[in-house]
């Protein structure tokens, strides 16, 4: 039987807990240590940080050195959005040693060919130097801003525009400082927060824009932002405590790519901490949320995702997709010349050993 790919996680917060859910049971791949900051975490095995019954013989630890020796891959899944430079070091270590590394946090790194330079020839020097892969993908979820925009886009003669959306009520989505502080829900409406300022959502999902146009045969020549911000007009009660009337209750982003003058990729985010507020902006098909790809062209096609997983929320569904691509990779990953990838070269379904493959099967 081919030998399954060791899989380090780095990282317990969400996208990591995910992780570990998913590589005890993805086929192929097999857990090798979970690397934590904590020390109070460390030593606790793995299963009580991804939710699962029974032990998996796998303990956090701080010792990277040694969690990456017994692994062949690392999903990176540390938060990389306030700590950019951190992240980068510690994925290029990840590389240096030879390990394999699929992440989603370095968002400036969904398309590689607009990255800053920096941060690639870096990073390419580290891969090449470890004979090592990386891809960069995101969580909203990344396949739904690159892979499936692009293969919608196939099934019709002609396209005017793409548009890729997120529509959620983020009361379902239990992380407090992404939700409130950079996000901003429940802050006043006369002050900003991190996400919506001026050029940090073209920073997020300007990489997939250019991506879905490249891979389409347009360049993205300019890219726009556009916001609109809801206030609560009653106060309402979450798992995250109180969100208070008059606070912010929704917001309508979009981040446009624009070629030759005309709008062609356009990424949304049609956010909300309770269904009430905005309720004439677009609303999930079913339940709390969903992600579309909606090709304006010949013929006009809607693609409607969303994922559930048992007694999780469809937030949870979402990230274990997202981590799933991530994951999926890995079995391409490993047989391709060392550098970095994105999203349009990595397949959406890597080629499995046909043991491995059979064992997906409930």
């Amino acid at each position: 039987m081919t030998r399954a790919i060791g899989v380090a996680v780095w990282g317990t917060g969400n996208m990591g807990s995910t992780s570990i859910r998913s590589v005890t049971a993805f086929p192929g791949l097999r857990l090798t240590g979970v690397i934590t900051s904590s020390q109070d975490k460390a030593g606790t095995d793995a299963a009580a940080f991804g939710g699962l019954d029974a032990p998996t013989g796998v303990t956090l630890t701080t010792d990277v050195d040694a969690a990456l020796a017994a692994s062949d891959a690392v999903a990176y899944m540390a938060s990389g959005d306030i700590r950019p430079d951190e992240a980068i070091a510690d994925i290029e270590r990840c590389l240096r040693a030879g390990k394999h590394v699929v992440t989603p946090s370095l968002y400036s790194l969904y398309d590689p060919a607009s990255a800053p330079v920096e941060w690639v020839d870096r990073l390419t020097s580290a891969a090449e130097e470890g004979g090592a892969t990386l891809l960069v993908s995101g969580v909203d979820p990344g396949w739904g801003n690159d892979a499936l925009a692009v293969t919608a886009a196939s099934l019709c003669t002609r396209i005017n525009t793409i548009t890729c959306q997120e529509i959620f009520d983020y009361s379902t989505y239990n992380q407090p400082f992404a939700v409130k502080v950079s996000c901003g829900f429940g802050g006043s409406m006369d002050e900003t927060p991190m996400m919506l300022l001026p050029t940090i959502p073209t920073m997020v999902w300007g990489g997939n824009v250019r991506l879905i146009g490249r891979g389409l045969g347009i360049e993205i020549d300019d890219i726009t932002e556009e916001v609109e911000r809801r206030p609560l007009e009653e106060t309402v009660d979450t798992v995250m405590g109180p969100f208070e009337k008059g606070t912010q209750g929704a917001f309508f982003l979009k981040v446009i790519g624009w070629s030759g003058g005309r709008q062609r990729v356009v990424i949304e985010h049609i956010t909300r901490i309770d269904p009430s507020c905005a309720p004439d902006w677009p609303q999930p098909d079913e339940g709390v949320g969903d992600h579309r790809v909606i090709v304006d062209g010949d013929p006009k096609l809607t693609i409607t995702t969303r994922a559930d997983v048992p007694g999780g929320t469809r937030a949870d569904g979402g990230n274990t997709t997202a981590a799933n691509r991530l994951l999926g990779a890995l079995n391409w990953l490993v047989e391709q010349k060392p550098g970095i990838y994105d999203g349009l070269q990595v397949p959406l379904r890597s080629a499995l050993p046909a043991e491995a493959e059979t064992a997906r099967w409930s």
